[in-house]
């Protein structure tokens, strides 16, 4: 008989039987600040809401494999460091992580050291003269990677915003069938103030008496098969959009937010997954996991 400490959990061992002792959860204390269920009952995942010792215990008997695209454009390049560099310290530790980098300068990534089980893959995309154009073209990208590349290679993916830093634990407790992310600026806001697309003419349109949250483009994932379908969805409906000459106010967020609509995510993630600003405050969030960085956006992108 032995016993062995896991992060102030037990694993009693005896005669090859294996027991995970952790704290009883309760139907009747929790975080009372915040909701953590949705209204189609897809879980809000907040601090205080999850054990991160049991999910990870869960998890890791899975063999899991977590595709994650990022892209770095232009000067986009020079948050690459940063983001892989904090990513190795908070970003799915202990699982095994494919990045996928797409980038117009491969030879100005940096080397960044990758952990135990984190592999890198850096792919050549074209230059482009709009942010809006390099914005909206990563569902075509994403597209074409899952159903040419990820079927056989992968269990899960996210689609990750370069301009941003981990601050704290991203991991299993994050994957579902579809998954969003709250948008930071509207996580306490009415469906009226959300910034949709209001103009009829455009495939995004939401009007003022629909929506449930609005959901962030700058991190987003799930399943192989359910991204495939909103990136597919996605960039079809961008297309009739620009064959009629419009483009939607906030482009692919607009049409994610309009899919998430008609296409209720089986997970939603709480803001701590997509901070503002890591010097920005707010009672509802006890902990920042990944921000975007302060920044010149006229500085940076190709365009206004």
């Amino acid at each position: 008989m032995k016993f062995s400490v896991f992060l102030h959990r037990f694993i009693y061992v005896n005669n090859n039987q294996s027991r995970f002792l952790y704290k009883q959860p309760s139907v009747l204390i929790g975080r009372t600040d915040v909701a953590s269920v949705t209204s189609w009952l897809a879980p809000i995942v907040w601090e205080g809401t999850f054990d991160a010792t049991l999910v990870d215990f869960i998890y890791k008997k899975q063999n899991l494999t977590i595709a994650t695209t990022v892209f770095a454009l232009g000067k986009y390049i020079r948050f690459l460091k940063d983001f892989f560099e904090s990513a190795e310290q908070h970003y799915f530790v202990g699982f095994r992580v494919h990045y996928y980098l797409f980038t117009d300068q491969p030879e100005a990534v940096p080397e960044v050291k990758m952990g135990e089980n984190h592999i890198l893959t850096i792919r050549k995309v074209p230059s482009l003269n709009r942010w809006q154009d390099i914005s909206m073209g990563r569902m075509n990208i994403l597209e074409k990677l899952i159903e040419n590349e990820l079927a056989v290679e992968a269990d899960y993916i996210f689609c990750l915003d370069v301009d941003a830093k981990f601050y704290g634990r991203w991991s299993v407790e994050s994957l579902g069938r579809l998954v969003g992310v709250i948008h930071p600026w509207f996580f306490d806001a009415s469906r009226h103030q959300f910034t949709y697309e209001r103009r009829p003419e455009s495939v995004a349109y939401i009007s003022k008496e629909e929506g449930d949250y609005y959901f962030t483009a700058a991190a987003f994932g799930g399943s192989l098969e359910d991204v495939l379908n909103l990136t597919k969805t996605c960039r079809e409906q961008m297309n009739i959009d620009a064959a009629n000459s419009i483009e939607a106010i906030w482009h692919e967020e607009s049409h994610l937010n309009k899919y998430f609509l008609y296409n209720k995510p089986s997970k939603l993630l709480s803001p701590e997954y997509l901070w503002r600003d890591i010097r920005a405050g707010a009672s509802q969030i006890k902990t920042v996991r990944f921000s975007h960085v302060a920044k010149n956006n006229a500085e940076i992108r190709p365009n206004p």
